[in-house]
């Protein structure tokens, strides 16, 4: 049966390269030449983070899609469907067959038409946001299912002609930006290389739909196919040039402020941006993204990349679902989500609390780090309440906390306290919760914040960092106040720290902050 598929693939025009791709590329490449940037790493390692980045802190990501539509267990169903092995604890495969049949009959594809979107309105996500307290947002552009959420010109396959019949990205980049918010995209796309696991009973083996599910190619129907983590064939160079004018095409319509990678970039996680298989094709839209950049107002866009996909000055790192153990000077990013079981809106989320994020957000802050935070959108356009009301809390607290964050820079230590954080992929799921021994700094002009992670039983706190004769902090304390308080802290200042009295009242339901002056 596979040399049949062989043959057909061979002969369907959907296996063959787009014939918009090659006249992109040259285009992309003619671009490039003119600079300043050119596609070398040392001319990349010019590159400089726009000051609003850093000063921003905290953005909200977006995984919508027709993955959305079942619903079930993760984002991840258009893979998992086609897979009879479980995926953390979820056997999706069993699931499709039962609720929609076989998926000869009825593949992901079918999912599409009951992705409508009747509900989404940009404009009120986009308040949302705004009273979150995001000062960027960034929905995912194309996921690895193969299916864009805008306008591309390189397959028929997109939510402006299929599913919803409009370009949400687009749409998004109008509201987020009406309201003073940074816009974003994010390119999953480099894993739908090899995202579908392929059999004859599949709809997914017929050549006539690769410019959704990708051409079937041989390895793909191997038994150890789904195995991707040990077997990642590297892109080939149809696949590669189809990926770079699509990136490009997202830069040239949208200018998103942000460009934001999955791993697919890196076929091989432990691989270096030297022996990336993939680099030559990083460099050229690094340097085309940059130097499309250089014009705008808002200074160059920043590329967030995962392992070591780009040297670290360059771009900035992103770390999904895990954070730094101490302060990294070159600025970097987490991404994790108000669910710890799916990125996708699903009907069982397992939601965090807000208190959690809150705290999240702190740490990370402290080590020179921003939080990117997701939220999963029905397959109607709205919201789930459940997730609002995370972002609504995370938004009253900055309210009162914000100036704790935003604006602020990384202090000589990033804190004190017993409780440790988790620093592998996707590993936060091993964090225990912070005490109130837990104390985060950030600094800002002559002002040191101190967040406390946990409001203390005995309303009192220790700073040790700021005893008297301490090497981090020289000064005499000369002011201590809490915000959000109009309450007097009572403190004093000694050889084993800054001992402050609290008073009954938070002023806020998660951390809260003591502001230091000297």
């Amino acid at each position: 049966m596979l040399a049949g598929s062989a043959i057909a693939q061979a002969a369907d025009p959907a296996t063959l390269p787009n014939p918009k791709v090659a006249p992109s590329v040259a285009k992309i490449e003619t671009a490039i030449a003119q600079g300043p940037f050119q596609p070398d790493w040392k001319s990349l390692g010019k590159y400089e983070i726009p000051q609003w980045y850093k000063d921003a802190k905290f953005g909200i990501f977006i995984h919508w899609g027709a993955y959305s539509v079942p619903a079930h267990g993760s984002e991840w169903y258009p893979r998992q469907m086609y897979i009879k092995d479980q995926r953390r604890g979820v056997n999706f495969f069993d699931y499709h067959v039962k609720t929609y049949g076989p998926q000869k009959t009825f593949g992901y594809k079918d999912f599409i038409p009951e992705f409508k979107a009747e509900k989404f309105d940009a404009a009120q996500w986009a308040k949302l946001f705004k009273d979150t307290g995001a000062r960027y947002v960034i929905p995912v552009a194309e996921h690895h299912d193969g299916f864009p959420m805008y306008d591309c010109a390189f397959t028929r396959w997109d939510a402006s002609e299929m599913g919803p019949k409009r370009d949400v990205i687009a749409e998004l980049s109008t509201a987020v930006r009406a309201e003073g918010m940074k816009f974003g995209v994010s390119s999953h796309r480099a894993f739908n290389w090899m995202f579908y696991v392929r059999d004859e009973s599949f709809d997914n083996a017929d050549p006539s739909l690769a410019d959704l599910y990708g051409r079937p190619l041989p390895f793909l129907f191997d038994e150890d196919a789904a195995d991707y983590q040990k077997k990642f064939p590297p892109q080939d160079q149809q696949f590669k040039d189809d990926w770079l004018a699509r990136s490009c095409e997202l830069v040239d319509k949208y200018k998103p402020d942000v460009f934001w990678f999955d791993f697919g970039i890196t076929p091989k996680q432990d691989a270096t941006y030297e022996t990336n298989s993939y680099a030559d094709h990083l460099k050229k839209f690094a340097a085309y993204y940059y130097n499309q950049s250089s014009e705008w107002n808002d200074g160059l866009g920043i590329i967030n990349y995962k392992f070591n996909a780009f040297p670290e000055d360059a771009a900035v790192l992103d770390k999904e679902r895990s954070k730094m153990a101490e302060i990294r000077k070159p600025f970097w990013q987490t991404d994790t989500a108000v669910s710890s079981s799916s990125w996708g809106y699903t009907k069982n989320q397992k939601y965090k609390t807000p208190d959690r994020l809150v705290d999240d957000l702190v740490d990370i802050v402290s080590k020179n780090g921003c939080l990117l935070l997701n939220v999963g959108p029905r397959p109607d356009g709205t919201i789930p309440e459940e997730d609002q009301a995370i972002l609504k809390a995370i938004g009253g607290w900055l309210d009162i906390n914000g100036e704790a964050i935003y604006d602020t820079s990384y202090w000589t230590t990033f804190g004190e306290g017993p409780t440790s954080v988790s620093t592998g992929h996707v590993s936060e799921a091993k964090d225990k919760p912070f005490t109130a021994q837990d104390l985060r700094f950030t600094t800002r002009d002559d002002v040191l914040y101190v967040t406390g992670l946990a409001w203390p039983d005995n309303h009192r706190v220790k700073v040790a960092s700021l005893a008297k004769g301490s090497k981090l902090y020289t000064d005499d304390v000369k002011s201590v106040t809490l915000l959000g308080s109009d309450e007097t802290v009572t403190w004093t200042q000694d050889t084993d720290g800054l001992n402050v009295k609290l008073p009954k009242t938070r002023p806020s339901e998660f951390a809260y902050v003591l502001k230091i002056t000297k």
